[in-house]
């Protein structure tokens, strides 16, 4: 056989290289059972050793080789399909969408994209019908857009080959200015009176779940700038949500970029809808200004003036100051500084009313100006003599110590007014453990810096400005609290209190402490 095809194989070799690996092992399995057929009688084997799977392994009644090919040939096309039988089914790479989610549009069936791309959309910026559109408009309109970016794309590869350092308008562009132009003045700037009624009447049937008519309000080329940004802008959304940064149906920021750090997100803030259901939000660090993306907060940090919050620096020592902000003057810093403490607090409700309130916000300065540590705000006039309504620390500031020189001004401020003051309630767990923490430590000084015999809790109210109620939990959870023949007794634990001193001494001459000679300030009036 071997013969035979070599002799037959050289007009017909690019045939025989189309054999597979099986008509090879046919051929084999064939030679050997032909030189062993006179001498063994037991049943014939594979070249494998194990008795033949299948007639056609054992099928050598035709020595000729054009016989065996088609024989071999067969043989591999079910090797091939058995292979192809138990071969896992390569998926399809496609966008998984949620099918129980609806677009909100009223009327709306979800399906059609803006942009034309895709076969359903989750969101009014995708709603073909929220534009005043239908799904093949968008595809026609997505068509064309392609043209237009492909010809505009070889034109810049044309003109960046002949490119200049001072390039002047080539002939074609200065036709197509003059053609923009005169569309431009062509344009009738005044509505006809069926144009307004059309316009009054779409908007008094649909409101604000439809997009307003834009047709004749501007030029076709300026409508047709602003529908390609609109589909450029949902295109963008679509990704995000393919990457998994956003969700159908979410509106919860994720991360946002703040000054040097990327922070991730706690809680759901209500920021307006349009920058909320990003996902991710970029956030100027001295000014608080919320913008949708990097390009935006770039150019806004290249003007941006603020390199520390506006109000009266009423506290500095070293790199730390503290300001006083009225929310009746900075109104618009306060509300973005509220929405932007939402995103970490869980029981915070004012967000816009901030008027009534101060906020005394501390940062730590450095050569590119002062950047946001924490902050906590302050009613004007407290029916219950709350010293802080809300308090936070950033999370890249948080377990450092500022949170206590937070907690410590607050009640330094409350010494200067002559008031003892205590947290609004509900505290977040954090603060929770910040506050008791801090009482802790106040009453165990406190008790190491006595000499007296007796110890009362009004005394220590009155030196320390902490609320009786807080002192008296405190003592309670440190045990330090008895009731012994009708009298409430104040126990001295020397045990705890050498304990707190050594941590003292361990932790030495440390910065993040409030020094009381470095406040300027005076009660505000009315107060």
């Amino acid at each position: 056989i071997e013969q035979t095809n070599s002799s037959e194989s050289e007009g017909n070799m690019p045939k025989r290289q189309r054999l597979t690996r099986a008509s090879t092992r046919l051929s084999q399995s064939s030679q050997d059972l032909k030189r062993g057929a006179d001498h063994d009688e037991s049943p014939p084997l594979t070249p494998t050793g194990n008795a033949p799977s299948s007639e056609s392994e054992l099928d050598i009644s035709s020595p000729n080789a054009s016989h065996d090919e088609s024989q071999a040939k067969d043989q591999a096309s079910r090797d091939s399909d058995k292979d192809l039988s138990h071969r896992p089914k390569r998926r399809r790479c496609h966008e998984t969408y949620n099918f129980n989610m609806k677009c909100p549009t009223p009327g709306c069936n979800s399906l059609g994209h803006l942009t034309g791309k895709h076969e359903r959309h989750f969101a009014v910026s995708g709603c073909p019908l929220y534009h005043n559109l239908s799904a093949d408009e968008c595809k026609v309109k997505a068509v064309s857009r392609e043209k237009q970016e492909e010809e505009a794309k070889g034109q810049e590869e044309s003109n960046s080959r002949h490119a200049t350092r001072h390039q002047t308008p080539t002939s074609k562009q200065s036709r197509y200015k003059e053609q923009v132009s005169e569309i431009r003045k062509g344009r009738n700037s005044s509505l006809q009176k069926e144009q307004k009624e059309k316009h009054m009447e779409h908007r008094q049937t649909h409101g604000n779940t439809r997009e307003p008519l834009l047709e004749n309000i501007t030029s076709e080329y300026d409508l047709e700038l602003f529908r390609k940004a609109q589909a450029r802008a949902s295109e963008d959304l679509e990704k995000l949500r393919i990457q998994g940064q956003i969700t159908e149906g979410s509106n919860m920021i994720k991360t946002i970029l703040f000054g040097r750090y990327e922070l991730d997100t706690w809680y759901h803030s209500p920021y307006p809808e349009e920058y909320a259901r990003l996902g991710r939000l970029y956030v100027c660090e001295f000014c608080l200004k919320y913008m949708k993306s990097q390009t935006i907060l770039r150019r806004h940090m290249a003007k941006c003036v603020w390199k520390h919050p506006p109000g009266d620096e009423v506290y500095r020592k070293g790199a730390i100051s503290v300001f006083e902000v009225d929310g009746k003057k900075n109104k618009i810093y306060c509300q973005n500084l509220c929405l932007l403490a939402k995103l970490f607090l869980d029981h915070k409700t004012l967000y816009y009313d901030v008027e009534p309130f101060l906020f005394y916000v501390m940062t730590e300065a450095d050569n590119t100006g002062c950047h946001l540590v924490g902050y906590f705000s302050k009613e004007k006039n407290s029916f219950l003599n709350y010293n802080v309504s809300c308090i936070l620390t950033m999370p890249q500031y948080m377990r450092q110590g500022f949170g206590k020189m937070l907690i410590d001004f607050s009640y330094l401020l409350s010494k200067v007014e002559e008031k003892v003051g205590s947290p609004e309630r509900p505290l977040s767990d954090l603060g929770l453990i910040s506050y008791r923490s801090y009482w802790k430590e106040v009453l165990l000084r406190y008790m190491y810096n006595f000499q007296g015999k007796e110890i009362s809790i009004k005394e220590i109210s009155q030196e320390t400005a902490v609320n009786p109620v807080d002192i008296v939990s405190t003592l309670q959870s440190l045990q330090m609290l008895k009731y012994w023949k009708g009298k409430h007794l104040v126990l001295k634990r020397q045990d705890l209190i050498d304990e707190w001193k050594a941590k003292e001494i361990k932790r030495g001459n440390s910065n993040k402490t409030i020094d009381p000679s470095s406040l300027k300030w005076t009660p505000p009036k009315g107060t």
